[in-house]
């Protein structure tokens, strides 16, 4: 009865932390790309943004890096913080003592589900923002592409505020941050259809522009597109 109680236990650790959980730090040292942070990240290729504060209240987001290293180690990435075509690219260099969030925006999540019974069961069984996979439909359609990519998944992801990319692989589910491209989660499933939706899980069936005007939408393979992401 203890060595049951015991591994339940154990293993409740692991089950919740599937999501990597928010975290703030600051900035210890840096050397052109390359920083150190005061506190590492729980996990390598969780990416985060840098605060820098300005004075007079006045504070803004500068930078976003991933961390690289287990010691804190991290890097700042060649991407625009702000999506908008309207405001100046932020020139500020990054400086010891600014402040870091890691896992920035991880509570606004993108699932990539083979169906809408996997989809409606992970939705229901966790509290997260959830954006619908009917606005990533839309998205692509929008920029002419067929399949989701790490590539358009990072865009997507800075356009519309996502942390996470939660992608329902075979046997597996695995959680992607789209600003680094890296898996920061993976855990087991069972119970998943023998074939997925292609490309992915969603409501609609026609669009007024891009490839889903073919009426054969049906034709590839889900479970082989999501593990090419």
């Amino acid at each position: 009865m203890y060595k049951i109680v015991l591994i339940t236990l154990i293993s409740l650790p692991l089950f919740a932390g599937f999501f990597p959980q928010t975290v703030h730090t600051s900035i210890k040292s840096v050397k052109g790309n390359h920083l150190i942070l005061k506190s590492k990240f729980p996990i390598n290729g969780m990416s985060g943004v840098i605060i820098h504060n300005y004075g007079n209240d006045l504070t803004a987001i500068t930078a976003r890096i991933t961390q690289t290293g287990s010691n804190g180690q991290a890097l700042r990435l060649d991407a625009d913080v702000i999506d908008h075509e309207a405001l100046p690219s932020i020139k500020t260099a990054v400086a010891p003592n600014d402040k870091v969030i890691g896992g920035y925006l991880y509570n606004n999540v993108l699932l990539l589900a083979p169906d809408a019974d996997t989809y409606a069961k992970i939705t229901s069984s966790t509290h997260k923002k959830w954006l619908h996979p009917d606005l990533f439909a839309v998205y692509l359609s929008v920029i002419g592409d067929n399949v989701p990519t790490k590539e358009n998944l990072a865009a997507f992801a800075k356009k519309f505020q996502v942390g996470l990319i939660y992608i329902v692989r075979k046997d597996k589910a695995v959680l992607m941050d789209p600003i680094s491209g890296k898996i920061v989660a993976q855990k087991s499933m069972s119970g998943l259809p023998q074939k997925g939706q292609f490309p992915f899980f969603m409501r609609l069936k026609t669009l007024d522009s891009g490839w889903f005007l073919s009426s054969d939408t049906s034709s590839g393979d889900y479970y082989k597109t999501m593990q090419s992401i």
